[in-house]
Formats: structure tokens, C-alpha cells, sequence
């Protein structure tokens, strides 16, 4: 198994090697524009010398807002080659949302876009109220200019006056355990934090996810995952350009876009969470004969029902069906199943810990479980983080001394040293592939005037795999109607955040240190899912 961190040290490295390994084999497919590994190169060159132009320095952080395009991983990599480190931000977020990332990572640019999914993000961040001082400049990358941005094609028009010897000195400079990236979670505390991840730690991290799979380069792979979550960024891209494979951008998800897009691209590899698949399988206009090219596929992060697995493999003749578990502070991959699992492992277990990686089973007193004995998911290696970016005191707080991570989850580990997740220590619940911290949606909800008091808990759902049931307490002589919270919280939050169910209430339930007493409230959400 080729170790990605010593073949090519750093992402810009691993896009030149690429360029001379497959030369004119289509790296990235988006509608009309079809880039080979060579192009994606040179439209990375002339990004990372637009930097440079701009007065890009190594660990500056650029900001990069925008949907599952062929302009994204031009602009991550190219950052990458000025030696920048990429903050992704989500496409779902509002402006306050994006302005407080902006604001804690310092970014000195925004690439974003225009129009997407009838968003205006460069109003929508303005308008949000929040100082953005340290934000120099913002390029929109598809969509209307307005004033105060520039175009895409304008940006990178400015690296022209840069020589290529300077930005070849500026990717040589660059050492594998450099930032490579910033992306920010949430946690419980409800205030989003960076996880710092190295040039070395995404490289062996996602060609060994590769590897794992079998990725190569003869593989159509359509990334429905977002680019801005690590996943799709890192099993997407990254993984991508180190096995040569074809990857396929679709910025929505819609089962008919993404069915018509298998049948006409042949398209061999789709990872994603259950909710994909349960959806395509179960939706009208499924026929297994358009769609006999996949051959794998990669799911987690919800519950995985055996029989979907079956079907995948008995109705569709999928060759090879993964199930993995990981989270952005251990570079996204943790463990996963391998390739001649038996579908009750794969239904029922997250595989066993990636090369170089260890993963326990612990009790509270941090002793290691027996087999099957449940405890929260310790991870050590070469992949967790290097700590949350300028907060030493939550660094401390979730990695040890010794470099075991406290996950936050619950799971059992067989004999075998197979991991299944059974809970979360963490409030923390899962809604289409998206993680969802409570803490953070309370705080938001509370910017509405008729909200006193609000908790939010996570409940199953056959579709989505869990959502959120919002407890409200109004505020003193008001009487909100759920549906007009609803309507509020689509407004003012990212979608996935949005609770399905605003249930108004007198009081919420408290021990006697006044903590909320959340299993009530699951139980009672749960009782009456109506």
C-alpha cells in the first residue's frame, strides 16, 4: 500500500505527480467542462500564482464557500500550491454562520459563488452585521460581481504578472507537516472550532482510503458528498488525484440528476450516507439496468440496514460495499470494513482501524472494554488532529497527553477488532450525512424574540436517518406557532440544522442543577413523533 504522505509529502506535489502520471486522463468531468489531470494542473499554477499576486503568505487562511463544482478544487489546490490553508465553509450556512468562521480563522480571502440554490452570499455576509477585518478580498467564482468582489477569471488574470519560478519555489517550500487545513465543527459547546490537519495527514489518509477501496484509475466517481466537508474533500478530490480516478462533481443532491448521471457516465464509484441509497432504491423511477456500472460504494455515518445492503448488491451487482466510521478530528477516516466482508459485518459494524491507526473501547475509568462491553471510542495515530486551531484549553480537553482522542462516541468492538457505534456521549446527532450539534441550534434559535428558553434533541427517522425536535419555552406573553418557527429557522439557519418539529412547552425538564434532562425529552419526542 503506497503511503501518500512519503510518495508525495504535499498536495501540490501529489497534483504535479498526477500530471505527469496521467497526463491527459480526465481528472474532474462538470457538465461542459472536462479537465484533465494535465489542465487541472495548469489551472491550478495559475490559481496559486494569483495568491501570490495577491500577497498570499504560507499559513494564511482562504476561505472557500461554494457548492460541488469544478472551480473548487481548482481554488483548494491552488491555495494549497501559495501555501495556504483551505477553511471550507458549508453552502447551507447563513451570514452570521459564515461571518464567525471568517472572523475566527482570520481568512484574508473568500472564494464563493453567486445564485446557488437562489442564495446571495456575498449579501447574505454583509448583511449579517459581523466585522470582518482581516477579510481583504472576495472573489465570486460563478454568479454576479457586485461591488467590492472580483470574477474568478479577473483573480486569476492577476497572476500573470507572476513569474512560474516563484510559485515553484513557493510549492517547494512547503513541508508535509504544514497546515494543509482548517475545517470547523461545532462540538457541544455550540461555538464552531478549527481542526488543524497537515499536508502529510490528508495525503496518507486518503490514498489509504483509496487503497482500502480499491480506487483506481480507471474508476467514474461521482461525489455527491460535499467538497466542503472532509469527506467529500478528502475521499473526493484528494483520494481522486492520488489513484487517477475520474471524479464527477454534482453540486445538489436529487436522485433523478444522480441516477441520470451514473447511467450516462458510467460512473463506477458513489460513497455517501444510507440516506442515498435507501432513496434511490426506493424511488419510482429506479431501474437497476441504467445503473449496472457501480461497483462501489462506501456508506456510514447512520445506521446501515442490512437488507439495503442485499439489495445493493442482489438488484444493482455491486462488487463492493463498504461501511466506515470517522470524524474531522481524525482527518475523517478512522475505520472501515474491507473488501470480502459479509454483509451482516458490513450492516452491522464500521470495520476495523485504517493502517497506522488504533482504535479502543474504553470505560469511564479508562480502562479498555472486553468485547461487546460498550465505552466511548478512543482514537490514536497519525490522523487525529493536531488540535483545534488557538484553543489549547478544547485541545486538552479531547486529546490526552499520550495522544488518544476522546471521540465523544459509544461503541463495541468484537474480537475481531470490528467497531460498531451504538450512541453518542455527545448530544451531537446525524440528519442525512450532516452532523448537528444541538448546542450550536439552541444558540441560534434563541435570536428568535418569542423563544425564553429552547433544547433540541436528535430522534430517528426512517429517511433521514435522525432529526432534530426543537422543546420550546416562549418567552413571557407570546404564544409562537411551531410552523412559524419553522418558517423562521429556514430562514435564519442552515437547512440540515432546521428542526422537523417545534413542540411549545411550559417548562423544560431540569435535575436538580438545573441541567436539562434530554432523555425526557428524546423519550417524549419519540412517544409522539406527530
Amino acid at each position: 500500500m503506497i503511503r501518500g504522505d512519503l510518495e508525495w509529502g504535499t498536495t501540490p506535489s501529489l497534483v504535479r505527480a498526477a500530471a505527469r502520471t496521467y497526463a491527459e486522463h480526465p481528472a474532474v468531468v462538470d457538465g461542459d467542462v472536462t479537465l484533465s489531470f494535465a489542465q487541472l494542473a495548469e489551472r491550478v499554477a495559475a490559481v496559486g500564482r494569483a495568491f501570490l499576486a495577491a500577497g498570499i503568505e504560507p499559513g494564511d487562511r482562504v476561505a472557500l464557500w461554494a457548492p460541488n463544482i469544478w472551480e473548487w478544487p481548482v481554488a483548494a489546490l491552488g491555495l494549497h500550491s501559495a501555501g495556504a490553508v483551505l477553511v471550507p465553509l458549508n453552502t447551507r450556512y447563513k451570514g452570521a454562520e459564515a461571518a464567525y468562521i471568517l472572523g475566527a480563522s482570520r481568512a484574508r480571502i473568500l472564494l464563493t459563488v453567486e445564485g446557488f440554490l437562489g442564495n446571495d452570499y456575498v449579501s447574505m455576509l454583509r448583511s449579517a452585521g459581523h466585522p470582518l477585518t482581516h477579510l481583504e478580498q472576495i472573489v465570486v467564482l460563478r454568479g454576479d460581481v457586485s461591488d467590492g468582489s472580483i470574477s474568478f477569471d479577473e483573480f486569476v488574470t492577476l497572476g500573470e504578472t507572476v513569474a512560474e519560478s516563484a510559485l515553484d519555489d513557493r510549492v517547494a517550500a512547503i513541508r508535509p507537516d504544514d497546515l494543509c487545513d482548517l475545517l470547523f465543527t461545532s462540538g457541544t459547546t455550540g461555538a464552531p472550532k478549527g481542526v488543524m490537519c497537515t499536508h502529510a495527514q490528508t495525503l496518507r489518509a486518503s490514498c489509504d482510503w483509496g487503497s482500502v477501496g480499491g480506487l483506481n484509475s480507471e474508476d467514474r466517481y461521482l461525489v455527491v458528498n460535499p467538497f466542503f466537508h472532509s469527506f467529500g474533500y478528502k475521499a473526493g478530490i484528494i483520494a481522486a488525484l492520488c489513484k487517477g480516478a475520474t471524479i464527477y462533481p454534482q453540486a445538489v443532491f436529487d436522485v433523478p440528476t444522480m441516477m441520470a448521471a451514473i447511467e450516462e457516465h458510467r460512473i463506477t464509484t458513489l460513497p455517501g450516507p444510507p440516506t442515498i441509497y435507501q432513496t434511490m432504491l426506493n424511488h419510482p423511477d429506479f431501474d437497476a439496468a441504467r445503473l449496472g456500472s457501480l461497483r462501489l460504494i462506501v456508506t456510514g455515518a447512520a445506521a446501515v440496514p442490512v437488507q439495503m445492503i442485499e439489495a445493493l448488491r442482489d438488484r444493482l451487482g455491486v462488487e463492493t460495499i463498504l461501511t466506515a466510521y470517522g470524524l474531522t478530528e481524525v482527518t475523517g477516516f478512522a475505520t472501515s470494513c474491507r473488501r470480502g466482508d459479509d454483509p451482516e459485518t458490513i450492516s452491522n459494524f464500521s470495520g476495523r482501524a485504517y493502517p497506522g491507526v488504533e482504535v479502543e473501547v474504553r470505560r469511564d475509568d479508562g480502562t479498555r472494554c472486553d468485547p461487546m462491553e460498550p465505552g466511548e471510542v478512543m482514537v490514536r495515530g497519525y490522523n487525529v488532529t493536531q488540535g483545534y486551531f488557538e484553543d489549547p484549553v478544547k485541545t486538552a480537553e479531547t486529546i490526552e497527553a499520550d495522544g488518544w482522542l476522546h471521540t465523544g462516541d459509544i461503541g463495541v468492538m468484537d474480537e475481531r477488532g470490528y467497531l460498531r457505534i451504538t450512541d453518542r456521549k455527545k448530544d451531537m446527532f446525524i440528519t442525512g450525512g450532516f452532523n448537528v450539534y444541538p448546542v450550536e441550534v439552541e444558540g441560534l434559535l434563541l435570536g428568535h424574540p418569542d423563544i425564553s428558553q429552547v433544547a433540541v434533541v436528535g430522534v430517528p427517522d426512517e429517511r433521514m436517518g435522525e432529526v432534530g425536535v426543537a422543546f420550546v419555552v416562549p418567552t413571557t406573553g407570546s404564544t409562537p406557532d411551531p410552523e412559524a418557527l419553522r418558517t423562521w429557522a429556514r430562514e435564519h439557519i442552515a437547512n440540515f440544522k432546521v428542526p422537523a418539529r417545534f413542540v411549545v412547552v411550559d417548562a423544560l425538564p431540569l435535575n436538580p442543577s438545573g441541567k436539562v434532562l434530554k432523555y425526557e425529552l428524546r423519550e417524549r419526542a419519540t412517544a409522539s413523533p406527530a
